[in-house]
């Protein structure tokens, strides 16, 4: 069933506790230096205090461990949202206590305050029922926006949801609409793109996409696994030895009972370390020389995945294709991108990596959606329950 969202109910006046995904990057001077996370969330913001709502922001920033990190405060992000929204946001030092009551009952409706980093208190992440509840105390309604920690079963994610009423944000309601249009609903032929590091990290993703769609292409670090399950040497490339059997698996199921068609690299770049800079080439997957890594798929491969993309009418793409932090092990990763911004299919990019590779390759506005949130939607293209959504309130 569909969930509620902030648009289904009143807020005009009310408190709201608004949980947000202000995790972003900061500079060595603690300046935010990545605002789209920031900008994703300000749909939510703009209506709420349009609607005369009092507003009480709360997100982790950085892995504090429950401890008070300084490099790790909110100021930064108060900062560069006061700028985005053209009105003030206050931030405080604590996310719970007496100071932080006392700001909220100071609160006039279309105000907005930003509670300190809700990690720096160790009860967050064990979804602590106390913390939970001195959190709720704030507010009359609890509206989830933050679908990057969705997938967190922590007291600012899910257990505020038992002492409030519970709806989705604006940016949330999207995120599920896209991924769900992917998962249950997509228009045929439909493509899945899975790269990334290891397989470990993606067995439930794959086995579960290998029934739902049409292709499913493989590359990046996991895909070597593959290749060794091909019975192909991979020199010194990053793999798993203890998960062939499983890749032997998949690949048979793909072969036999799956509906997919499962696509591995052909070709590969291979180099003689992970560095800018260092010596490399192309090489067939079955002439992968002793010692060299594999940083990227070959120009043959992007080719062929490419065709797939250009027939398919709806492509999900969750991971890069090699090393693309090193701009000459990125070529596969941006032709993925370029690939996917040249069709007109329903395009969904699965955060993380990949939602850093288009946005670096300028390509995310030609994107029909850039995923904020790089785990919650692996796990949601894995059929998992997302303990951030599952407590939200369902609609009639």
């Amino acid at each position: 069933m569909a969930k509620l969202s902030v648009r289904d109910v009143e807020v005009a006046g009310k408190r709201v506790l608004v949980r947000e995904d202000f995790n972003v990057p900061l500079d060595e001077h603690g300046k935010v230096v990545d605002i789209t996370r920031l900008e994703a969330a300000l749909p939510t913001i703009k209506y709420l205090y349009e609607e005369g709502a009092r507003i009480i922001l709360v997100s982790h920033l950085g892995r504090p461990k429950g401890k008070v990190v300084q490099r790790l405060r909110m100021d930064p992000v108060a900062r560069e949202l006061s700028r985005l929204l053209g009105r003030p946001v206050e931030k405080l030092d604590s996310c719970v206590g007496p100071d932080v009551e006392q700001a909220v009952r100071e609160l006039n409706p279309g105000d907005i305050i930003l509670l300190e980093n809700v990690r720096f208190d160790p009860r967050e992440e064990k979804n602590d029922s106390e913390f939970a509840l001195s959190l709720a105390r704030l507010a009359d309604l609890f509206v989830n926006d933050a679908f990057g920690a969705a997938h967190r079963e922590h007291a600012s994610t899910a257990g505020v949801a038992r002492y409030l009423p519970a709806v989705a944000g604006d940016l949330l309601v999207q995120e599920l609409k896209m991924l769900d249009l992917a998962v249950n609903d997509p228009e045929r032929p439909f493509a899945a793109i899975i790269g990334g590091a290891k397989v470990s990290d993606k067995i439930g993703v794959i086995t579960n996409l290998l029934q739902r769609v049409d292709y499913l292409l493989v590359g990046g670090g996991l895909a070597n696994t593959f290749l060794l399950a091909q019975g192909h040497e991979i020199g010194s490339s990053l793999h798993e030895r203890d998960l062939v059997a499983i890749a032997r698996q998949m690949m048979k199921e793909a072969e036999t009972t799956a509906r997919a068609e499962l696509l591995l690299p052909v070709d590969v770049v291979v180099a003689e370390e992970v560095k800018a800079g260092a010596n490399a080439q192309v090489v067939a997957v079955e002439d992968i020389p002793p010692g060299w890594m594999v940083v990227d798929i070959g120009p043959r491969t992007q080719e062929a995945f490419a065709d797939v993309i250009a027939r398919c009418r709806t492509v999900v793409w969750n991971g890069p294709m090699g090393v693309f932090e090193i701009p000459s092990f990125a070529v596969g990763t941006r032709a993925i991108a370029e690939s996917m911004a040249a069709t007109d299919a329903v395009t969904i990019v699965g955060g993380g990596e990949s939602a850093a590779a288009v946005h670096q390759a300028g390509l995310a506005d030609r994107m029909r959606h850039v995923s904020t949130g790089g785990g919650a939607s692996l796990e949601y293209l894995e059929g998992k329950l997302l303990p951030g959504i599952a407590c939200l309130r369902e609609k009639e």
